[in-house]
């Protein structure tokens, strides 16, 4: 058993390091307190290759391995989440789900320029009246010869109000719940297709979050992904790659909290010594570490299956569980290292724990991973094989432009 990075794995982290360093951090503060995304952000991003990190070079990616995706996910959110969530919902929940489930022709109309970067896209499954409950949602798709007509309402939406193409589940069969499930790609030019930001969250606020409303949207029949009633199997096979990227960031969070936390150890003095020489300050640095150490192990195990075209649901289930909860454990632990500091936005830690939260509960809650996780240990719950897997890694072919 080898967890030793490749030197193109080390290559891609300390790219991605040394420009979320040099070029994200020194403005973060300004545009979280404004509430507003980092308009260049994409552009940078494209440049870099990350956009399409983990797709075939004859797709227009860069050819890199799923652990290299994970890599990427944890150096951005170090910095931001904000950044990482455009990993998730681009690169995990859209891209990878074409890349799955797309035809050649999908691929290349819709994948090829999301890989170069040169269109973005997002995710619509979630509604005002449909989180967790992902088959109870109301959006509908009507088929009318060539064409379905989509109407209904997404909510809580990554990237709403800058995505040019939009993956969105829909029903087909509005009684059959989630075996009457279809996805479908959808343009913003598409008539009918109104997109809207939200104000006042908590969290992540220099990233973009929003609704997308579809009144009478027609879309064609090439458009939809998979064939009819496979929307719920997408929609989760989906989740199985966003969860792994939102798994890797919190990793990545917890070790941004670490960081903070030990230079501020050192720096502050109280009673005649730094509080680093305090036991209970060491108990929680300690704690941050050792969870650092076991979501950054989870996270990888989740990256290997992927590379092997192994089903992972359990297994990236249980990462990004862990790691988002310990996400917002080591944030609050960092706060209370820093004390009253770390109760100001002067310090990044106060930004830190109102990031960590949204991840607790977008893409499968903490309850929801808890209820996953005790039906595979009860035998109450096992994976079916779907129509198809996320193809296995093959750096042979990947990297290869046809």
């Amino acid at each position: 058993m080898d967890f030793a990075l490749t030197q193109e794995h080390l290559m891609i982290r300390d790219m991605v390091r040394e420009f979320a360093a040099r070029e994200v951090a020194p403005v973060i503060k300004e545009h979280d307190r404004a509430q507003k995304h980092i308009p260049w952000m994409f552009e940078r991003m494209a440049a870099l290759g990350l956009l399409g990190v983990c797709v075939p070079v004859s797709y227009g990616g860069a050819g890199a391995d799923y652990i290299a995706l994970g890599l990427v996910s944890e150096e951005l959110e170090y910095v931001d989440t904000s950044l990482r969530v455009v990993m998730s919902v681009h690169v995990g929940l859209n891209s990878l789900a074409l890349f799955q489930w797309g035809t050649e022709e999908q691929k290349r109309k819709y994948l090829v320029p999301q890989a170069q970067g040169r269109k973005i896209a997002t995710y619509g499954l979630t509604e005002p009246g449909a989180g967790s409950d992902a088959a109870g949602i109301a959006t509908t798709a009507r088929r009318e010869g060539d064409t379905y007509v989509l109407n209904g309402e997404k909510m809580w939406i990554s990237l709403a109000d800058v995505a040019d193409q939009f993956l969105i589940i829909a029903k087909t069969d509005p009684k059959a719940r989630h075996r009457g499930m279809s996805a479908f790609i959808v343009e913003r030019g598409f008539p009918g297709v109104k997109t809207g930001t939200l104000h006042g969250k908590l969290g992540v606020r220099a990233g973009n979050t929003g609704f997308i409303s579809l009144t009478d949207v027609p879309v064609p029949v090439g458009n939809r992904l998979g064939a009819e009633g496979e929307g719920f199997a997408i929609a989760m096979s989906a989740l199985d790659n966003g969860r792994y990227t939102v798994a890797a960031g919190a990793t990545g969070l917890i070790r941004a909290c670490l960081d903070a936390s030990v230079k501020y150890a050192r720096q502050r003095t109280t009673f005649g010594k730094p509080i680093a020489e305090h036991q209970l300050v060491q108990e929680l640095v300690a704690r941050m570490a050792r969870d650092y150490e076991a979501a950054r192990l989870l996270y990888l195990q989740s990256g290997w299956l992927k590379n092997a075209g192994r089903r992972n649901t359990r297994e990236t289930s249980a990462a990004k569980w862990f790691a988002t909860d310990a996400s917002v454990q080591a944030a609050l632990d960092a706060i209370q290292v820093h004390g009253s500091y770390g109760y100001s936005d002067e310090y990044d830690v106060e930004r830190f724990l109102r990031n960590s939260k949204g991840a607790v509960i977008y893409e499968g809650t903490s309850q929801i991973h808890a209820l996953m996780q005790a039906g595979y240990a009860l035998g109450q719950r096992a994976d079916k094989p779907l129509r198809c897997e996320l193809p296995a890694y093959d750096a042979d072919r990947w990297t290869v432009a046809q």
